[in-house]
C-alpha cells in the first residue's frame, strides 16, 4: 500500500524513490533466503553506501548526505518495510558513526567517516555487557592508559555486526567514577586481541549477526579516543536517543511491510464466497492495524523534528520508541492472524515479521526502561509546552 508523505525537498523526495528501488532490486529478492539461512548480507551496506544512504544525517563535508532525521528516518523505515535486519544494520551504523561525528576531532572526521558513511568500513556499537544491559554505568570494561595508547580489557554482549564490522565504537572504564569514568574508543577489527564468540541463535532478525565482542588486552592508540576521558557515557546516551528514533523508525516500516501483506491477502482470500477483507470482523482488525502505523510514523516524525530543530527530544525519542516498537508487535501479531493457520508457517514472511518484532521492544532500551525515561522527565520538568520555529539541521 503506498504511504503518503510529507517531505521537505524535491531531494528528500528522489531520495525515497531511491531507496524504493534500491528496497525492490537489491533487498526482496534476497531477503527470505538470507533470513531463512541467516546469511549476513555485508555487499548489501556497501551498496547502500555506494548509494548514499548510510550517511544521510551526516555533514556532506566528511561524506554525509546533509539530511535531516526527518528524512533519514522515512528512509529507514523504507528499508525496514522489505528487510528489518538491513535496516537494523543500517541505524546501528549510523549510531556507530555518531560519537565520531558530535565528539571527533576535524582530523578524526577526515580519518574515518568518509569510509565508514561510504560504506567500505562497517561501523558496531560495543555499550552492554552480560551484567550491564539496561545500567550501563556499571560496565566492567576497562581502558588502561599507557603512554601513548589505551589497553582495554573486558566482553561486550550484544554487539550487532559483532565478528563482522571493520570498526567498534567503544566504551571502557577509564576511572572508577560511576557515570564520568567511562570514554568512549574506536577500535579496528584488526586489532591483536579482539574476538568475536560464535553469533547468538535469535529467535528473529536471523540476516543481522548478533555477537559477545571480548577484549584481552586490545591495545589502541590514544588518537582512537573519542573526546576527553570521562565522556564515554554522555556520548553513549546522546547516541541513544538518535537510536531510539531508528529504532522506531524501523519498527514502523516492520510493520507497514506486515500491514501489506495482511491487506493484499485480505483481498484475495475468499470465505462463505466472499473476500475476507469483506468480513467485518477482520475488516475492523485491518483498520486497527493501519491506525497503529499511521500512529507510528506521527510520532517518530514528531521527535525527529525536534532534532532537527536542536531542541531537546530525549523525552519525544523514548516515547516514539515505545509507541512504535509495541504497535510493530501489535501489528505484527494481528498479521499472523489475518493469515489463520498459513501465517503460523514459514510459507509466508508474517510469521518470520512477528519474531522480528519482538526483539524491537528490547535493544536500544528496554520498553520498560523507556517508562523509566519517560516518567523521570516528566517528574522533571512537566509536560514542556513549547513552540519551535527555525531550520531543521542534520546531526
Amino acid at each position: 500500500m503506498p504511504v503518503s508523505r510529507l517531505v521537505p525537498t524535491q531531494e528528500a523526495a528522489d531520495l525515497l524513490d531511491l531507496t524504493r528501488q534500491l528496497a525492490r532490486e537489491e533487498l526482496a529478492p534476497r531477503v527470505v533466503a538470507a533470513e531463512a539461512d541467516e546469511v549476513f548480507p555485508r555487499e548489501v551496506f556497501r551498496t547502500l553506501g555506494r548509494a548514499g544512504l548510510l550517511g544521510l544525517p551526516y555533514g556532506e563535508d566528511v561524506g554525509g548526505g546533509g539530511q535531516s532525521y526527518e528524512v533519514y528516518l522515512q528512509v529507514l523505515e523504507e528499508l525496514a518495510a522489505v528487510w528489518a535486519s538491513v535496516a537494523v544494520g543500517v541505524s546501528v551504523h549510523g549510531l556507530s558513526c555518531f560519537g565520531l561525528a558530535t565528539r571527533g576531532t576535524a582530523e578524526q572526521q577526515q580519518r574515518w567517516l568518509p569510509e565508514l558513511l561510504g560504506g567500505e568500513l562497517l561501523g558496531a556499537y560495543c555499550l552492554s555487557e552480560p551484567h550491564a544491559g539496561s545500567d550501563p554505568a556499571a560496565m566492567r570494561t576497562t581502558a588502561l592508559r599507557d603512554g601513548d595508547s589505551y589497553v582495554l580489557t573486558g566482553d561486550k554482549a550484544w554487539t550487532t555486526h559483532g565478528g563482522r564490522a571493520d570498526v567498534y565504537k567503544v566504551m571502557a572504564r577509564t576511572s572508577e567514577d560511576r557515570s564520568r569514568g567511562i570514554s568512549c574508543f574506536l577500535v579496528p577489527a584488526d586489532a591483536a586481541g579482539l574476538s568475536a564468540d560464535p553469533a547468538e541463535r535469535k529467535m528473529g532478525l536471523t540476516g543481522s549477526t548478533t555477537a559477545t565482542m571480548r577484549f584481552e588486552g586490545v591495545r589502541v592508540d590514544a588518537d582512537r579516543r573519542l573526546g576527553a576521558e570521562g565522556e564515554g557515557l554522555a556520548i553513549a546516551l546522546a547516541g541513544l536517543d538518535a537510536g531510539r528514533l531508528g529504532i522506531a523508525a524501523v519498527a514502523t516500516g516492520l510493520a507497514q511491510g506486515a500491514l501489506d501483506d495482511a491487506l493484499a491477502y485480505a483481498k484475495e482470500r475468499e470465505t462463505f464466497g466472499v473476500r475476507i477483507i469483506e468480513h467485518q470482523g477482520l475488516a475492523f482488525l485491518i483498520a486497527d492495524m493501519a491506525a497503529a502505523v499511521e500512529t507510528s510514523r506521527a510520532v517518530y516524525l514528531a521527535a525527529a523534528r525536534l532534532k532537527d530543530a536542536g531542541q531537546p527530544y530525549a523525552r519525544q525519542a523514548a516515547i516514539a520508541k515505545l509507541v512504535c516498537t509495541d504497535n510493530a508487535m501489535k501489528v505484527t501479531t494481528d498479521a499472523v492472524q489475518v493469515f489463520g493457520g498459513y501465517g503460523y508457517t514459514r510459507d509466508f514472511p508474517v510469521e518470520r515479521y512477528m519474531r522480528e518484532a519482538k526483539v524491537m521492544q528490547i535493544f536500544e532500551g528496554t520498553n520498560q526502561i523507556q517508562r523509566v525515561v519517560i516518567s523521570r522527565a516528566l517528574a522533571r520538568g512537566g509536560t514542556d509546552r513549547t513552540t519551535v520555529t527555525g531550520v531543521p539541521t542534520p546531526a
